[in-house]
């Protein structure tokens, strides 16, 4: 078979991934005298690892980040009451797997937000569900929600994603139906 009929295969069957690694593949494998095995491995291993960055793709996207934050841009000489060791933990993601919840407090401008965004992007990354909101558009769509008659479905809406993130960006005084809510 050809490398020109093994790439429309590849494109037909939709094994993009393979198809971006197909060349360099062919090439290092003609260079390094590969086997058959070492070259399907590669082959596969681009075709994995392209689904995998897809769905982490979709993952980012489904969780509505304002911004793209990550652990490895936080500057740590600023003067901010978080040490590295708990920036760690969070980073750990060992407190979503202990089901522990994670309440980032402190004025404005010291990076809560960008903590919370950035330790979302990091879940996503690896493999978990996440959804972003701030307070103020949760309280909007929970009114909504009791309004329209469809709040235990809101409700079930929320509790799908492995971590959801809710943004005190704006916040005001709860009242006591929100606060229930919030606890809730």
């Amino acid at each position: 078979m050809s490398t020109a009929v093994s790439r429309n295969l590849m494109a037909e069957m939709k094994l993009i991934g393979m198809l971006n690694v197909f060349d360099q593949a062919v090439t290092d494998a003609t260079r390094d005298k590969t086997g058959y095995t070492e070259f399907l491995d590669t082959l596969l291993q681009g075709e994995a690892d392209y689904r995998q960055e897809r769905k982490t793709g979709y993952r980012i996207k489904a969780a509505r980040f304002t911004l793209r934050p990550a652990f490895e841009d936080i500057d740590f000489t600023a003067s901010r009451s978080i040490s590295k060791a708990q920036i760690k933990e969070l980073y750990s993601l060992q407190w979503l797997a202990d089901a522990r919840p994670v309440l980032l407090i402190g004025q404005t401008g010291v990076g809560k937000t960008f903590l919370a965004q950035a330790a979302g992007l990091h879940a996503c990354a690896r493999g978990k569900s996440v959804f972003y909101l701030t307070l103020t558009t949760w309280l909007e769509n929970l009114a909504l929600a009791r309004s329209s008659g469809t709040y235990l479905r809101y409700r079930d809406k929320l509790s799908r994603p492995d971590l959801v993130i809710i943004d005190d960006f704006g916040m005001r005084k709860l009242s006591a139906t929100e606060a229930q809510d919030l606890c809730e």
